[in-house]
């Protein structure tokens, strides 16, 4: 079996142990194709490339990681994309998330703090072919307002709380996928329904642990 086959045989191993919690026994077959379709050694450090179809996160340098292969999975699933989807990532990392969600939406628009890793995220993407990911160095708590409304909106960074600018800029019918907690302590994985302006519905999948976001940001409202 191949390292790849590993990864892919490893997060359907996942969802079955954690099927409670997520609500279904399989992922979308679209999610999985494309998770088979992207090379993840190509988003990783020439040295930890070792690393890269095992699931379990990896550093990517800066104090940023890239997310475990079940977790990337599962949160794109809980997107519900389709085709037309135009979506919006907060925290692009190396490129990974973003490389897969392009195989399965319209365009993507991702959102890093950090600004190597922003520019080098942005160069891996072109050269890899994903002309359909655009990457931005920008503070991630404010969205990407001209591109508004999308959707969906993920996160792949955890957040104090939800913040409200992302809220604005989801489409109705739409959904952010984000882990809420305390940095480095206990965190959840939230899907947010836009179902109107004013109703928002709002569901926890399972305990998550990811990096903190960074950058300037709206206390959370008492």
């Amino acid at each position: 079996m191949s390292n790849l086959q590993q990864m892919l045989e490893d997060i359907e191993k996942e969802v079955d142990l954690t099927r409670h919690f997520i609500g279904k026994d399989r992922l979308d077959s679209r999610v999985m194709v494309a998770m088979e379709s992207i090379p993840r050694h190509e988003f990783l450090p020439e040295d930890l490339r070792y690393l890269a179809y095992r699931n379990g996160p990896a550093p990517i340098g800066s104090g940023q990681t890239i997310s475990q292969p079940f977790i990337v999975a599962l949160m794109t699933d809980l997107l519900e994309t389709k085709p037309e989807h135009d979506i919006l990532e907060i925290g692009t990392g190396s490129g990974y998330q973003a490389a897969v969600l392009s195989q399965l939406v319209s365009c993507v628009y991702s959102v890093e703090i950090i600004e190597r890793l922003a520019a080098d995220a942005g160069k891996r993407l072109q050269s890899l072919g994903y002309a359909n990911v655009v990457v931005r160095n920008d503070n991630g708590y404010h969205g990407w307002p001209e591109h508004a409304p999308y959707d969906g909106i993920i996160v792949t960074a955890a957040a104090p709380h939800v913040p409200q600018s992302l809220v604005d800029q989801l489409r109705i019918g739409a959904r952010l996928v984000l882990p809420v907690g305390h940095p480095y302590g206990y965190q959840e994985l939230i899907v947010i329904e836009k179902k109107s302006e004013h109703q928002l519905e709002s569901r926890t999948i399972l305990g998550v642990r990811f990096v903190p976001m960074t950058g300037v940001h709206n206390k959370s409202p008492d």
